[in-house]
């Protein structure tokens, strides 16, 4: 039985109509983290590196096309919920005019400046070649990769999780097969990796977008539209704690590579690397239950039901302190396995990685709450709670933690700035939602 975002949910409804969701983010996170398995395993360490150098100048350039994507959403299903349904369209179509014209100016702009970007985000004499080719042929992807993680949020908006979830598998399986195809048959090394990318990006991208420009029996559809400047500033600014969480965890990943570069060598960055395509996978759950529940908390509010934000409200911090408390326990079983598949030819290398990840994975125990409390502000439309918990937990905390504790700790010091990160993030996180409890009545 379809469910729709107006339905009362109890655990199972929630759990299913979520599910696509997560999915559609562990799939996502999987097939980014093919790329690195294979350029690791068939090109070196080294390629390995010069990926993980110029991967945060990509997610910084998408991190607006989810912004849009998040705020947006949160802005046409909260129309939905107080009974325009052609008003939601008009929105929904602006958005993604402007998604697209956007991505078009900052691809244009990367592609130019690529090989000083290199530089600054870390590259160095030995890597700066693989940087410049992984990072023209990824930002020049850029339009269709901003309308994919757009999409993801409108998808949910538009009651067709389940389509999300399908284009996203779509996506990774397309992704994989190029990886293969580029990478081990035709050893085109760190561009064949990022052509993969690109290509899985145009499946997510393009397909949603004939399917909304063509007649559907969804509530979204693209419509003839005029700008909505109000509600574009609005959308911004209710997204800007995604986009806020993005930039900032790219800039951080940047400085992370700077310092395990003068530490460690590209050793250090290697394993590091491996790390975040791990976290990739395990955070996705996170960032998935968010999004999937995103539009239901922005419909009930918009419909002015208190009791079901209630209800709803329960269930989901239950289902992340669960979620949290299995994510840490899987990480430490898995640590070794999961790291071998990556680095397993290199036992120094090995070691490295492994000792690091055990330690880093702590940051699963507190994540998915600062994740899920962000993503519930912006869904109430508070883009100003949501951002100033995102700003703490990937910028300001991250930041701090990343230039204090290496000095006392060495190489472990890097491994604890994002646990300590995340744990000083929850109760930024913790405040805000007591304090904002009587406002919108959730609690």
């Amino acid at each position: 039985m379809k469910i729709q975002l107006s339905d009362h949910f109890t655990y199972s409804r929630l759990f299913r109509f979520t599910l696509p969701s997560i999915i559609m983010m562990i799939v996502t996170s999987i097939y980014s983290t093919v790329d690195g398995l294979f350029v690791s395993n068939v090109v070196g360490q080294n390629a390995l590196a010069a990926v993980n150098i110029v991967y945060p100048l990509t997610m910084i350039i998408g991190a607006f096309g989810f912004m849009l994507g998040t705020g947006g959403g949160a802005e046409v299903a909260r129309v939905m919920g107080a009974g325009e349904p052609e008003k939601a369209r008009q929105y929904f179509t602006t958005l993604i005019l402007t998604i697209i014209a956007l991505g078009v100016a900052l691809s244009s702009l990367c592609v130019i400046f690529m090989e000083p970007l290199a530089l600054l985000f870390g590259a160095d004499e030995a890597l700066l070649d693989d940087c410049v080719i992984y990072g023209v042929i990824m930002t020049a992807g850029a339009p269709v990769f901003m309308l994919q993680t757009s999409f993801q949020s409108f998808l949910v908006c538009a009651e067709r999780p389940k389509m999300g979830l399908w284009l996203s598998v779509g996506s990774g399986v397309t992704n994989m097969a190029l990886d293969y195809l580029f990478i081990a048959v035709w050893g085109w090394g760190v561009a064949g990796a990022a052509a993969a990318t690109v290509a899985g990006y145009l499946v997510g991208g393009i397909i949603p977008f004939v399917y909304f420009l063509l007649p559907n029996k969804s509530p979204l559809r693209l419509v003839r539209t005029r700008l909505w400047p109000r509600m574009l500033l609005k959308s911004c600014a209710n997204g800007s704690s995604e986009l806020m969480s993005n930039v900032s965890g790219s800039l951080v990943t940047a400085l992370y590579n700077r310092i395990l570069m003068a530490t460690a060598g590209a050793v250090g960055v290697a394993a590091y690397t491996v790390m975040m395509y791990l976290q990739f996978v395990f955070a996705a759950v996170f960032i998935g239950f968010s999004m999937g529940t995103a539009s239901i908390f922005s419909y009930h509010y918009g419909a002015g039901n208190t009791v079901e934000l209630k209800s709803l409200f329960r269930k989901c911090m239950t289902v992340t302190a669960l979620c949290s408390l299995g994510m840490v326990s899987i990480a430490q079983l898995l640590a070794r396995p999961l790291s071998a598949v990556f680095v397993g030819y290199d036992p120094q290398l090995l070691e490295v990685t492994v000792a690091g990840m055990r330690i880093f994975c702590l940051s699963f125990l507190m994540g998915g709450f600062s994740v899920f409390c962000s993503g519930f502000f912006t869904a109430l439309g508070d883009g100003l709670a949501s951002a100033a918990i995102s700003f703490s937990r990937t910028l300001l905390f991250q930041v701090g933690s990343i230039l204090i504790l290496p000095r006392l700790l060495g190489l472990d010091g890097i491994w604890w700035a994002t646990p300590t990160a995340e744990a000083l993030a929850a109760l930024v996180a913790a405040g805000f939602l007591r304090s904002r409890r009587e406002k919108y009545q959730y609690a």
